[in-house]
């Protein structure tokens, strides 16, 4: 079945990027000239999704904005000939962006519940903005790939063994290189505990069943509705398989996080590469 639709989980607090974000959505930062948002955006409309819900909350308005069209912006550069606003404008195009709030922070498993009616009965991808994740094809088409050998799939990347505890963990039965059949998620496990070095990163490709079992389970830690929790009530009901995508993944959760992936993305890119190199070959310290 195609997939068709895209959950955007936007509805974080960003208290790691205070005080800017007590005014400017963290998921609105920018890499370059792009916002963090863009890429998972972006990424879910070439792959052919043509519906794509923003789950926000109360002072995220910026959100909606950028996605749609600004006269007060636009008319006087013509977006037709300005490359980045014909980007924004073919998006628009081609999928509709809708949002929907979180009525209160009660975690990330509640934000894709948040989701539920705008999504309606079918399979759909979850993204977390703040994980930029490029390949070649896109994670995205990778996922859909796995998605249709396996059914349920999740993206997961290899971290080093001593940071297993900084992430929710993969334990399963390894079926190739890339793909493995989830037994259950393990939380921060501490690195003698941890079966795997395989991370949830995402993008997460969920059957509709994902929504019973958010509604499902209690309360995790922190009194919220944790989505590792459902993770593993689903995966009891239906196959859930993880598959180690090709590609780079970068963290812009954090101010560091987004630095180093801003100088990063900019050694990419053609068009900043020489200035950029030329700049730290001859930063003093």
């Amino acid at each position: 079945m195609k997939i068709r639709t895209a959950v955007i989980v936007a509805a974080g607090l960003g208290t790691r990027f205070l005080p800017i974000s007590k005014s400017v959505p963290k998921e609105m930062l920018p890499i370059i000239d792009l916002p963090v948002i863009h890429y998972s955006v972006a990424q879910a409309v070439e792959a052919g999704v043509d519906k794509i819900i923003i789950v926000t909350s109360s002072g995220k308005a910026a959100l909606e904005d950028y996605f749609d069209f600004s006269n007060e912006h636009e008319t006087p550069v013509n977006s037709h000939t300005h490359l980045r606003l014909q980007e924004i404008k073919n998006i628009s195009n081609r999928a509709n962006i809708i949002t929907v709030r979180q009525s209160a922070p009660l975690g990330l498993g509640h934000a894709v519940l948040t989701a539920k009616q705008a999504v309606g009965v079918e399979p759909f991808i979850v993204y977390l903005p703040d994980e930029i994740l490029i390949g070649t094809p896109s994670v995205t088409l990778q996922l859909l790939d796995a998605y249709k050998r396996l059914g349920n799939a999740i993206g997961v990347i290899e971290v080093p063994w001593k940071e297993v505890s900084r992430y929710g963990i993969v334990e399963g039965e390894r079926l190739s290189a890339r793909d493995t059949k989830l037994i259950r998620c393990i939380e921060k496990p501490e690195q003698n505990n941890a079966p795997t070095n395989l991370a949830f990163v995402g993008p997460y490709i969920f059957s509709p069943k994902i929504f019973d079992c958010l509604e499902s389970i209690s309360p995790g830690s922190g009194g919220e509705i944790q989505l590792t929790d459902a993770i593993d009530m689903l995966a009891n009901l239906e196959p859930v398989h993880t598959h180690l995508f090709d590609g780079n993944r970068y963290d812009a959760g954090t101010p560091l996080g987004l630095m180093k992936t801003g100088i990063e993305l900019a050694l990419q890119n053609p068009l900043y590469r020489s200035e950029v190199l030329d700049w730290i070959q001859n930063l003093k310290f």
